[in-house]
């Protein structure tokens, strides 16, 4: 019998892309707060912020 696989199962849309930025401790100050309001991650906070970005670009 083949042995079980422990984890968790592969994504349809899995995130396997990094960025890392420098901010300053305002901006940092600001997507903390934006997180406690929204109760999200910052990962989360920064996607929909790009979202809202590219949304407003298209108009």
């Amino acid at each position: 019998m083949a042995q079980k696989k422990l984890g968790r199962p592969p994504s349809d849309d899995a995130m396997t892309d990094r960025i890392f930025i420098r901010v300053s401790k305002e901006t940092k100050e600001k997507l903390d707060a934006c997180t406690q309001e929204l109760h999200a991650t910052r990962s989360d906070v920064v996607r929909k912020g790009i979202d809202m970005v590219h949304d407003s670009l298209k108009k």
